[in-house]
């Protein structure tokens, strides 16, 4: 009587993956685009602008309109005098732009989070680029100055803003460090603003971007009636 055939050998079990393919987004993809602000801009500048009072405590302050806004920006080149950077977000990769400025090319970064970015007034600030929707996050603005110590050049900001619902994401100091390469690319000596005393989050943040607070330092400011007294001086 014949023996029995051996049984087939075990084929091997695949192991279950345990991590997505490289390929594969991780969590939720957040596609950024820093890029000069134009004239056709100003009325989400004017929004920016407005909220930022808000949070700073100082609306009693703003009184800045769409219209005074556009008769005094983009009256120079980027760079020689008040120049706007805006931060663009979107759930897929941004289009390029139809016209792009020779003076800057666009940074773009991708960030994944654990969850979605809700944003309420997603609406209110959207931009479409033909059927794509991106939304503005925030703005930077700042304009050069003179360091006659250092015998150059500067940028100084004047405003730094991003939203509330993208806050503590990385994008404030995505547009400032916008700003501080353009500094160093044009063979700038330095890039300082301002940060209010009770704003301790800013302040750690700047000073963990390298920024030295300079405490000894006050600000002074002609404005208003105490400016304008100045019309008919004899100087």
């Amino acid at each position: 009587m014949a023996a029995a055939a051996p049984p087939p050998p075990p084929s091997d079990v695949p192991e279950p993956r345990m991590a997505p393919p490289e390929t594969a987004p991780i969590g939720h993809p957040v596609f950024t685009r820093i890029r000069l602000a134009t004239p056709l801009d100003v009325p989400f500048i004017h929004k920016l602008i407005h909220q930022m009072a808000v949070f700073e405590k100082l609306i009693h302050l703003f009184s800045a309109t769409e219209s005074s806004l556009s008769s005094t920006l983009f009256l120079s080149p980027p760079f020689q005098s008040f120049t706007i950077f805006l931060l663009e977000l979107s759930s897929y990769p941004i289009p390029p732009l139809l016209s792009p400025s020779p003076s800057f090319t666009p940074i773009e970064k991708t960030f994944n989070f654990d969850l979605p970015l809700n944003d309420p007034e997603k609406d209110a600030f959207s931009v479409h680029y033909g059927s794509d929707q991106v939304v503005i996050a925030g703005f930077v603005l700042f304009f050069p100055n003179y360091s006659t110590f250092l015998g150059k050049p500067g940028f100084y900001v004047e405003d730094l803003f991003v939203r509330e619902c993208y806050r503590r994401k990385g994008f404030g100091k995505m547009l400032l460090s916008a700003v501080a390469k353009q500094a160093v690319k044009m063979g700038y000596g330095r890039v300082e603003w301002v940060v209010l005393d009770w704003n301790v989050n800013a302040i750690k943040f700047y000073e963990q971007m390298g920024a030295h607070v300079l405490p000894e330092w006050r600000i002074c400011r002609l404005t208003g009636d105490s400016l304008q007294a100045y019309q008919n001086a004899n100087v």
